[in-house]
């Protein structure tokens, strides 16, 4: 996928906080209107909720048969209302959020020493289990390529060396991450928007 206009970064932030806040008042999805260019293309994407540095949120689409734009508005409203790590979202927090997209490239098996730690992000999948961690966790956390492998697999429920055995599936893919502190005043003034 072509690198993402800053336009269309600010949409994608703007179509992500109206679905939160439609989610949290009138309990119901945001239709996004017909999008075009790189927005209506079939991509996966993970929208991140943070308030303060402490994680919020966060829910993804690895594979998507439906436009960009509308991915990122359900995985929105879902990292705020679905996440099951964390207690819905209130109304009350929207203010507060920052909100941080990865749109993913295509996922493709790799070898295990292929993956770079920070770099990738990495899906290890074994006997019907599944654990996802995007790059910038690796980055966040400054592990080498051997602990990204091991806390996928725990993501996955498995056991930490899952990934040295046979029968495991990794996969790796790369994101284009942008958050709402790339575009100073945006957020307050899509807050405001979507409060009208």
């Amino acid at each position: 996928m072509c690198p993402l206009a800053s336009e269309e970064k600010k949409t994608l932030l703007d179509i992500a906080r109206k679905a939160i806040a439609m989610a949290l008042t009138e309990r119901r999805q945001l239709e996004v209107a017909a999008p075009h260019g790189a927005l209506a293309a079939g991509t996966g994407a993970f929208v991140t909720l943070r308030k303060g540095q402490r994680l919020r949120g966060c829910i993804g689409r690895l594979f998507a048969a439906d436009s960009l734009a509308n991915v990122v508005a359900q995985c929105a409203a879902g990292a705020a209302t679905e996440d099951p790590r964390f207690s819905p979202l209130r109304a009350d927090e929207l203010g507060e959020l920052e909100i941080e997209i990865s749109v993913l490239s295509e996922v493709h098996e790799a070898q295990a020493e292929h993956v770079e730690a920070g770099t990738h992000g990495l899906v290890i999948s074994r006997n019907g289990h599944r654990g996802v961690l995007l790059p910038q966790v690796a980055r966040e956390h400054h592990w080498p390529r051997e602990r990204f492998l091991e806390e996928t697999c725990r993501k996955a429920g498995l056991n930490p060396d899952a990934w040295k055995e046979s029968g495991t599936q990794i996969e790796i893919f790369t994101t284009e991450m942008f958050s709402e502190s790339d575009f100073p005043g945006t957020r307050s003034e899509e807050a405001g928007a979507v409060g009208k």
